[in-house]
């Protein structure tokens, strides 16, 4: 050892470099080397480590020893970049987000592209998954997601326009420019720690995953029958240059692009849909809002019953085990002839009450001319028609009236009782076939052309209507000046007051548009969604991701709201000839 060394290290100094140096030749049952020089047992330095509650080593994402302890300044010992950390999770904060402090797992890593932990996988996200959902990088709970850097070249191609995936693309980049402010070239190839409790994952676990991007070219080569230039085959080409990599690691490759999953299968990449915003596994599972009671219903649970009568109508309270499986204002009927349907009205452990229904099926109760046709159509009507639920949702096929139906109710509560001041019809501009162009007019102009069915409704509530051809124009003309017609696209913003709000296909509903609509209704507002889940018309929406179908798991269990399926069509015997065979 040089002088000057010796001179720095000093006394203690010394004996610490001699101990550490040859500390393998004190040991005599180490096994010797060559030289005759016993090999360092550094098992015993890990376990030493890992013994020591302060400096523990941390797992990496492959199992490898990392370092845990902040880094210093080499000669006053102050932490770096303490500040800049604070102030990222501040801001983080501030929309709704939190990132943990540091953790063992989540300690510095000397590892510069992401590798396997214990039971964690690697899922690397198509662009079409973040247009989607912009919160998509936090909903894989703890598990590590990868970014290629052709995923981030298309968000930059479509972060213009004001279209729904304009608008997440620009999220997505605000979520980014968030997590990576004031960190370092070193502290992104060794992955972003994912920010935690974010508030939209409903009760599932946060995220403590890390987020890894591509920084380096990875070499991922395809066959030569998928050229590398697409954007689908560079993602596809990364993907399997990290299973390559890491062949103990498992990559998923996230995508709506089902040609792409096709492609991935093809090459041996295991590739998945994004599930997260899923509802249901099933749409056949969908919640119906009606239940037939079992042929032994009132012989289980008809011991204790109370009965009575409130304002002409009556009640029944039942104690027993199935009660525990309805769902407020849930339809309940017996299937047999003349058997009783009631609507769920109280729930209490074990205990419902059961509100029996009025039944629109009787030319007395008819709702603006319109009579049910039915035993779906009666509990349609009932909840319509009902004050104290603010949100109805009606599934159906084509030709099963629900667009009639929640129109009769409208025009009845708003020229009749006076319930509402108007009603206001809107719907998504989804077109059938190809797009004809630019519509002049305003807007109300704009969206008659959407608003067929409207027309065609009100010609029907019209058509028995005495005085002939004008008296039919002139109730025409009375009830088209209190129904409003709104384009979705001018919502945002809007408040409405005692309104009765008629949503039509709202099956094209993403669920965050779906949210934005829900939440302009204000004090008196009572909103009608209608929509066929089988008529999806927007890309990358599916039965399962519609808003309509979100809604209506979600509202299952409020006091006030009510859901029904159609399932028999009244439009005409061609028409429902043609819903069963085509």
């Amino acid at each position: 050892m040089p002088g000057s060394e010796r001179h720095r290290l000093g006394a203690v100094g010394l004996f610490r470099h001699a101990r550490h140096r040859y500390r393998g030749s004190l040991d005599p049952q180490l096994p010797r080397g060559p030289h005759g020089r016993a090999h360092v047992r550094r098992a015993d330095d890990r376990q030493r480590a890992e013994s020591h509650p302060r400096r523990a080593p941390a797992r990496g994402v492959h199992g490898v020893l990392r370092l845990t302890q902040s880094r210093r300044h080499p000669r006053t010992g102050q932490v770096l970049k303490r500040d800049a950390t604070q102030s990222r999770r501040k801001r983080l904060k501030q929309r709704g987000i939190h990132e943990p402090g540091p953790t063992a797992a989540s300690g510095e890593s000397r590892e510069t592209t992401p590798r396997s932990r214990s039971g964690r996988r690697l899922f690397v996200l198509d662009t079409n998954v973040l247009m989607h959902d912009p919160t998509a990088i936090f909903r894989f709970e703890e598990h590590d997601v990868y970014l290629p850097m052709v995923v981030l070249e298309e968000l930059d191609a479509h972060k213009k326009g004001l279209s729904e995936n304009s608008r997440n693309v620009r999220q997505v980049s605000r979520f980014l420019d968030d997590m990576m402010r004031d960190v370092t070239k070193e502290q992104i190839d060794r992955g972003l720690q994912l920010p935690s409790g974010y508030s939209g994952n409903h009760g599932k676990k946060p995220s403590t995953g890390r987020l890894f991007f591509q920084t380096r070219q990875l070499g991922g080569e395809l066959p030569q029958a998928l050229p590398g230039q697409g954007a689908d085959n560079g993602i596809l080409a990364q993907t399997l240059a990290l299973q390559n990599e890491h062949p103990d690691a498992r990559v998923i490759l996230v995508s709506k692009d089902i040609n792409l999953r096709i492609k991935a299968a093809v090459l041996g990449v295991h590739a998945e849909d994004y599930y997260s915003d899923k509802t249901l596994e099933d749409a056949d599972v969908l919640y119906s809002g009606m239940s037939a009671l079992p042929a032994d219903f009132w012989e289980r649970h008809g011991k204790d019953m109370r009965s009575w009568k409130d304002a002409d109508r009556t009640f029944y309270e039942v104690t027993g085990p199935a009660v525990r499986e309805w769902q407020p204002n849930q339809g309940v009927f017996e299937d047999v002839p003349e058997g009783i349907e009631g609507i769920v009205r109280k729930l209490s452990g074990d205990a419902a009450t059961i509100e029996l229904t009025r039944d629109y099926r009787n030319e007395r109760h008819n709702v603006w001319g319109v009579t049910a046709r039915n035993r779906e159509q009666n509990f349609a009507l009932n909840l319509l028609m009902d004050p104290e639920i603010d949100f109805v949702t009606v599934l159906g096929p084509a030709g099963t009236g629900k667009t009639l139906l929640a129109l009769a109710a409208g025009l009845t509560q708003t020229l009749e009782t006076n319930r509402f001041v108007e009603i206001i019809m809107t719907r998504v501009t989804i077109p059938l076939g190809e797009d004809i162009g630019f519509l002049p007019g305003t807007e109300e102009e704009k969206m008659e052309p959407w608003m067929g069915a409207l027309m065609d409704n009100l010609e029907v509530l019209t058509g028995s209507q005495e005085g002939g051809n004008w008296g039919r124009a002139a109730t025409h003309d009375l009830l088209r000046n209190r129904i409003r017609i709104r384009s979705l696209n001018f919502m945002r913003g809007r408040t409405f007051l005692n309104r009765y709000l008629i949503l039509d296909e709202a099956q094209n509903l993403t669920p965050k548009q779906m949210k934005a609509l829900i939440t302009r209704a204000g004090p008196g507002t009572k909103l009608a969604c209608l929509g066929n889940i089988a008529q999806i018309d927007t890309p990358y929406l599916t039965e399962m991701t519609s808003g309509l179908t979100y809604a209506v798991n979600r509202f299952r269990g409020w006091a006030h709201s009510g859901h029904v399926t159609l399932v028999r069509g009244e439009r005409s015997r061609l028409a429902d000839f043609a819903s069963d065979i085509l």
